[in-house]
């Protein structure tokens, strides 16, 4: 079965990614940056551990170095670590959210392209956001226009693109962007409405999934294509 490694899965969106993902019968990897945490939410779901700070170089090269001596390859990322960023009030707070939503992506994904590139059947699904559709945040009939969040929605639209150039850049990795629904989190825990982690993940889920001849390059939420 396929080998997934889902960043930020110790808990809400990413641990129930996970979960799905070893019910299908997959070997599955939580990445968590506090390693308590992250082992306790391992051996809750009967998945492996790697400590992984996607801020942090040296943590990300050692977890994918962990991958690679046990299992000599990655079939699936799931970029799903992010933060809100709601609060920053200054730069450094500001490159702290960019820091994890965009060049975190970046860390953990060229740590993985040696991995992903040993698979038959590699793909990475980035966690995007509707908020970083700048379509979407500029159409007065869509939730996103009456939201303020700068940081977060500046940030998605980065992960977004990154999506898309690495698409371009490794046509034998399927690399697609995900809208998976506003979902109850501790990270939304001040915006209520969300629905279960477990309804967002079977997007994740789906397009961690595809088979070989899948679509790349694509922004989707569970209705279809996003508009840029």
């Amino acid at each position: 079965m396929s080998v997934a490694l889902v960043t930020g899965a110790n808990k809400g969106l990413g641990f129930e990614t996970a979960r799905q993902l070893l019910a299908l019968g997959h070997t599955v990897y939580i990445g968590a940056r506090d390693a308590e945490r992250g082992q306790q939410a391992a051996a809750t779901l009967g998945a492996r551990f790697v400590q992984l700070d996607v801020t942090d170089d040296a943590s990300v090269r050692e977890a994918l170095a962990v991958v690679a001596t046990a299992e000599g390859r990655l079939d699936i990322l799931v970029n799903n670590a992010g933060v809100l960023g709601l609060d920053a009030a200054d730069g450094p707070a500001a490159l702290r959210v960019f820091d994890t939503n965009v060049v975190g992506i970046y860390r953990v994904t060229e740590a993985a392209l040696p991995l992903l590139r040993k698979s038959e059947n590699a793909t990475v699904v980035t966690v995007s956001s509707s908020m970083g559709s700048f379509w979407a945040v500029t159409n007065p009939q869509r939730p996103e226009f009456g939201i303020p969040a700068a940081l977060y929605a500046a940030s998605k639209a980065a992960a977004t693109m990154l999506t898309v150039q690495y698409a371009k850049a490794e046509p034998g990795i399927r690399f697609n962007a995900v809208e998976p629904g506003f979902t109850a989190t501790d990270m939304t825990a001040a915006m209520p409405g969300g629905r279960p982690a477990a309804d967002s993940a079977r997007v994740i889920v789906h397009w961690a999934t595809l088979d070989a001849d899948g679509p790349t390059g694509t922004f989707h939420d569970e209705s279809g294509p996003l508009s840029w």
